[in-house]
């Protein structure tokens, strides 16, 4: 090995630091100030308000030019509040000025409190059997929760009548319009989601300026129960500035009226919708923009009253775990992360990533195809059938893009292109150069399509 000559060795503990300094120097003067400063931990102090991220300011936060005149309103309850939230609040709340959160427990998660959106309600509501669970975290805090609050009941066309929380989520709607206000009184627009919806926040403000905050709006996904037409709460709606304050002064008037009627239906969507009507103010039908389905069971090949999804920009996408907003929420900033990208269409989900997701064949999945042997004008292979013979009744269909065999060995098709979702015993197969072929017919869009009355 090669030695140094001693005239040579002292020399080596003053220039080796030297050189390490002269090469820092340059990377940081090529590269920038990197320093990382340690700040002491600090813990928020539930008695002041909360300090929101400045979306101009930081690096991280993208531009949303006029997100700060929205207020977001996220409805939640004890029994979920700290599952469904937390994944909104470090994605798709993380740079919203303006947000706020209900519940009927107050609570923090992860930095932010929750409000109590009955501390303002008639007392008298509380002895009514629908706020037992209410009543035992007022009292008990989660300690209070049994495991009858967290059972997964079956949903029927009334609901889950058979679960706490969701009875007394139907209350929480009417004082949710009267403690949005009363939080910001001046914003232009106030957008209400829950805490399984997804929300696409270019979209929506691209939406919104085809309106006028001073003219009463209400607008939403369109659901009618007997002749009662609303705004389903699940998809997500918004009420303008001048209808929030219309609304606001009319059910500080009529409270206990609507007590009441609230008391004897079990849709809260359907009350609010019925009083906004009551106060003069009808909804503006909203669908695509807001749905009732999760981004896997879209089917953005097809339409719906008489709009096909194509071109249209979704603001929502309902029933979205956790993990179904993280991996939304990666897609929408790359997307977005191209500045000549304004909007994001179901096109563009489909084309991008959605369709890079299907197969040919997967086992334990469901894509929802829904024309089986029990309709009568079904003409497909008698159950039990097998996937073989379930594939090729599809392909004997020119309208038929996918197909399914379930449990019981029943063969389904579908004119829908659907990514579906995980299901035990089922197995589902597409024809991919169907879908290929729908998508090259549909096109690119040119100017996105938007709901405008």
């Amino acid at each position: 090995m090669a030695t140094l000559p001693a005239r040579y060795g002292r020399w080596v503990p003053v220039l080796i630091p030297l050189a390490l300094l002269i090469l820092f120097l340059h990377l940081n003067a090529r590269f920038g100030d990197t320093r990382v400063v340690l700040q002491p931990a600090s813990f928020p102090n539930e008695n002041e308000a909360e300090v929101p991220p400045d979306p101009k300011s930081s690096p991280s936060c993208r531009q949303l030019p006029g997100i700060e005149d929205v207020l977001v309103v996220v409805k939640t309850g004890i029994t979920e509040s700290q599952h469904k939230v937390p994944v909104h609040i470090r994605t798709t709340l993380r740079c919203i000025p303006n947000k706020l959160i209900v519940s009927d427990f107050e609570e923090d998660i992860d930095g932010l409190r929750t409000l109590d959106v009955f501390r303002n309600v008639s007392q008298t509501l509380y002895s009514n059997d629908d706020f037992a669970l209410y009543n035992r975290a007022r009292q008990g805090g989660r300690q209070a929760l049994t495991s009858e609050d967290h059972t997964k009941v079956a949903n029927s066309a009334a609901g889950m009548m058979d679960n706490p929380g969701w009875k007394l989520d139907k209350w929480k709607f009417l004082p949710m319009i009267h403690e949005a206000r009363a939080h910001r009184p001046d914003v232009k627009w106030y957008v209400f989601l829950e805490a399984d919806t997804y929300p696409i926040w270019p979209n929506l403000l691209a939406w919104l300026e085809n309106f006028d905050s001073n003219d009463k709006l209400y607008l939403g996904n369109q659901m009618m129960i007997g002749d009662h037409t609303f705004a389903h709460g699940g998809s997500g709606f918004v009420i303008s500035n001048a209808a929030m304050h219309a609304f606001a002064d009319f059910y500080a008037e009529h409270a206990d009226e609507w007590n009441e009627i609230t008391n004897n239906q079990w849709a809260g969507d359907c009350v609010l919708g019925m009083a906004l009507a009551e106060a003069g103010i009808g909804l503006t039908w909203s669908w695509p923009h807001v749905t009732t389905q999760s981004v896997w069971e879209q089917d953005a090949l097809g339409e719906g009253f008489g709009r096909p999804q194509w071109c249209y920009p979704p603001f929502t996408f309902h029933h979205m775990t956790p993990a179904d907003v993280d991996q939304m929420w990666k897609f929408d900033q790359e997307w977005f992360s191209n500045e000549n990208r304004t909007v994001l269409t179901y096109g563009d989900i489909f084309q991008y990533f959605i369709r890079p997701m299907l197969t040919n064949r997967l086992d334990n999945w469901d894509n929802n195809a829904p024309d089986g042997d029990n309709n009568a004008d079904y003409r497909g292979p008698s159950t039990p059938a097998s996937m073989y013979e379930c594939a090729e009744h599809c392909a004997r269909s020119s309208n038929c893009l996918q197909y399914r065999i379930d449990k019981q060995g029943r063969c389904s098709t579908s004119g829908w292109a659907l990514r579906g979702l995980p299901k035990p015993g089922v197995a589902s197969g597409t024809m991919l150069w169907r879908v290929d072929d729908a998508i090259k017919r549909r096109g690119s869009c040119g100017k996105p399509k938007f709901i405008t009355k």
